[in-house]
């Protein structure tokens, strides 16, 4: 199977901490077409060295785009705001508590254009090594 480049983004993203403040973030985007269906989101946490990641599905950033989706862990929604454009606002609900992000749509919007000129929409299935995840699977059980 051809190998397809892997697609990396690094922007600045909010985290809402109210209506009134927000925190810049660092976050990373990457889609690995051997592993079609999924976005990971990392995530720099300032003052450490430790590193946070989200596994977001494609569809779903690509959904939010457009308007409310999710209704697990991850939601996503667009947000338009009179003064600088359009947003995307990631909401992430882990066990331990929730984070609000609030990201520029329009570097969302090109990252994920980015992975389709890999791998398109609606044809990740064929990218999928069943071998390999059959080997997986069999090797950790």
């Amino acid at each position: 199977m051809k190998s397809l480049k892997t697609v990396i983004r690094g922007l600045s993203v909010q985290l809402v901490v109210s209506h009134e403040m927000s925190l810049s973030v660092s976050m990373r985007l990457q889609y690995e077409p051997s592993d079609p269906h999924v976005v990971r989101a990392a995530f720099d946490v300032v003052g450490s060295d430790e590193t946070v990641e989200w596994i977001i599905g494609r569809d779903l950033l690509a959904d939010g785009l457009e308007g409310p989706a999710g209704d697990g862990d991850i939601r996503v929604w667009p947000v338009e705001e009179e003064h600088d454009g359009s947003d995307l606002y990631i909401f992430l609900n882990p066990r331990d508590g929730t984070a609000l992000l609030k990201a520029p749509a329009r570097e969302i919007k090109a990252f994920l254009q980015e992975t389709e000129a890999v791998v398109p929409r609606g044809a990740e299935s064929g990218r999928i090594n069943l071998d390999a995840l059959l080997a997986h699977l069999i090797a950790e059980g």
